[in-house]
């Protein structure tokens, strides 16, 4: 099997991320009885757990930066991906390679018929092959801790097959997927709080009070220890450029003077989740020195996120694709960096609340040149147009990415800053247009 038959294999499962269509799973036993016929590849090493609402993809590739820099080997598994299906899975700061995706995937279809044959009605779907898959490339590589990120709220998520996991990090719980998970943050917490194992030390981020109730209650009733980045950490940011930003941290441990290559104050509370969760790794015989936290965070990467890919004009990327990201990224633009007037490239998925984005992004005062990436999820570009012109924004469209781009950047003036944002599907076709990306083989 290639990379692209393997491609093709996990794509002809059913597909949350491309289809929007969930299936729904009463429990986790078909994950677990396909874990357990590979030979349970999830178990043998030091786990890191993230779930949240926003957030947990930057504070995991946070945490793997600071234990690499202490000298770890460590996997590292996000969702989604922004140009290869292999930037999901890394191993010691890189992706895996082709060949070796490839490998771990053709290990899967006798296995996954076994497992479909046992749950009849109840099959796998992509994200379970693609996070068994993770786990398999791991043990391959003998990493000694892995970093594992939920793709869809918790209790249920593939990677909650998870038993033995030492930390459990919770960042900030809002309103999503609200047809799956609930409609209020307290039945969603409930769903992100379902990753908490017994005796684990549990990292939560800052919360509502009634997403923070319903954590304290899962921790007390699986024997937990909690800590409370709000209560336990203090943060004071002296210093900001388009390259990143200098703060002090002081966490129940110790304090440190850091600096974090991630533009946004949300990024500090991040950070903050981050520092805490590696200290509480040294209760299961894991330190890491204030240096390495130092040299971690200032090395991380966390691409397509407030990401600056050009200076005159300035051109930022960022995946903002909810109401409470439009407004975390107004704030940044307004506050960290200078510019003229603001041309904003505005694509979104199809279940988003677009006119919500609008209204948050209002204020820049920008011009909108509507779009819509290639992607099944994707909404019309007349329909994200009418929400931003609905705002007073002057709009126009544009049929692809690339034409946005182009038409962006003969508009603006040097001063001037051009915004790719909506979606990371869209955010990765402009960072693959501009920096000349070759993304993953067509799969029919």
């Amino acid at each position: 099997m290639n990379y692209s038959q393997a491609l093709g294999y996990l794509l002809s499962f059913a597909d949350f991320e491309r289809s929007g269509r969930f299936r729904s799973r009463p429990d986790l036993a078909p994950m677990r009885a396909l874990l357990h016929h590979l030979d349970d590849p999830q178990t043998g090493r030091l786990t890191v757990h993230i779930a949240g609402s926003k957030g947990k993809g930057s504070t995991a590739a946070m945490i793997a930066s600071v234990l690499r820099e202490g000298g770890l080997s460590v996997g590292l598994y996000t969702s989604p991906h922004l140009h290869s299906f292999c930037e999901r899975i890394e191993v010691g700061g890189e992706p895996i390679g082709r060949e070796t995706f490839a490998r771990q995937v053709e290990r899967l279809p006798p296995v996954v018929e076994e497992v479909n044959r046992q749950f009849l009605d109840r099959e796998l779907v992509t994200f379970d092959l693609l996070t068994a898959a993770g786990f398999l490339a791991f043990r391959e590589a003998g990493v000694t801790l892995q970093v594992i990120e939920t793709g869809l709220g918790g209790r249920l998520d593939s990677t909650n097959a998870l038993d033995d996991k030492e930390v459990c990090v919770i960042t900030p719980i809002s309103l999503e997927h609200t047809a799956i998970l609930g409609e209020t943050v307290r039945r969603i917490a409930k769903e992100k709080a379902g990753i908490i194992g017994r005796g684990s030390t549990v990292v939560m981020g800052l919360q509502s009070a009634s997403a923070a109730a319903v954590i304290r209650r899962a921790c007390a009733e699986r024997g937990a220890e909690l800590m409370e980045v709000a209560e336990s950490c203090a943060l004071e940011r002296y210093g900001h450029t388009p390259e990143g930003q200098d703060f002090r941290l002081r966490t129940a441990v110790g304090s440190y003077d850091l600096h974090l290559p991630l533009l946004g104050l949300h990024q500090l509370e991040n950070a903050a989740a981050a520092v805490s969760a590696v200290e509480a790794l040294a209760r299961h015989g894991l330190t890491v020195s204030p240096e390495q936290i130092s040299g971690g965070l200032a090395r991380v990467r966390w691409p397509g996120r407030l990401e600056i890919l050009g200076r005159r004009p300035l051109l930022v990327v960022d995946g903002a694709h909810s109401a409470e990201a439009a407004r975390r990224l107004r704030e940044t633009l307004l506050q960290d960096l200078a510019f003229s007037k603001a041309i904003l490239i505005v694509g979104a998925s199809s279940d988003k609340e677009i006119g919500a984005m609008a209204a948050e992004l209002a204020p820049l005062g920008a011009t909108v040149i509507a779009t819509s990436a290639h992607h099944p999820r994707a909404a019309p570009a007349p329909v994200v147009a009418a929400a931003f012109s609905g705002r007073g924004m002057p709009t126009s469209v544009t049929e692809t990415v690339p034409q946005a781009v182009e038409s962006a950047l003969a508009r603006a003036e040097p001063n001037d800053l051009v915004c790719v944002l909506g979606s990371l599907f869209v955010v990765a076709e402009a960072r693959a247009y501009l920096l000349g990306i070759e993304g993953d083989p067509p799969t029919g």
